[in-house]
Parts: C-alpha cells; sequence; structure tokens
C-alpha cells in the first residue's frame, strides 16, 4: 500500500504552477519504477510522472478534460 500527500491541493493553482506530491512505495513497486529507467524517464519523478499522465490518457480522462474546457463536451 502507498500513501499519497499532495501539497498546496487548497491554494488555486495557477496555469504552468508545479506542486509537490509526495508518494510512497513498497520495495516491489520502487522495483517496477527503476526497471523503468530510461523508458519512461531518467528519474522516479519523471517516470511516476510519466505513469500517471499515461494512465490518464488510457482512461481517456485527459481527452475528456480537453473537450470540456473547449466547450466541445458537456
Amino acid at each position: 500500500m502507498y500513501h499519497m500527500c499532495v501539497f498546496g491541493d487548497t491554494v488555486p493553482m495557477q496555469k504552468g504552477e508545479n506542486i509537490r506530491v509526495q508518494v510512497t512505495f513498497t520495495k516491489e513497486q520502487l522495483e517496477l519504477i527503476n526497471k523503468s529507467r530510461g523508458l519512461l524517464g531518467n528519474t522516479n519523478a519523471e517516470i511516476v510522472r510519466n505513469i500517471v499522465v499515461a494512465w490518464l490518457a488510457e482512461k481517456s480522462i485527459v481527452s475528456t478534460t480537453i473537450k470540456e474546457e473547449r466547450g466541445l463536451k458537456k
């Protein structure tokens, strides 16, 4: 099991602003992340970020959000 804590989640974010997210992984999960080094990124942060974005895209959350923001889908 992992624990995630988002810092600054109650403050509205400005476009292009970054926040840090603290995530704790098990040893086995971290081994999987390390095996992805070079393929999904070079640092743990890049790898985890790319995994999250890929999952969001796979679930159509990214495209749905973009369409809603552009008024193409309600």
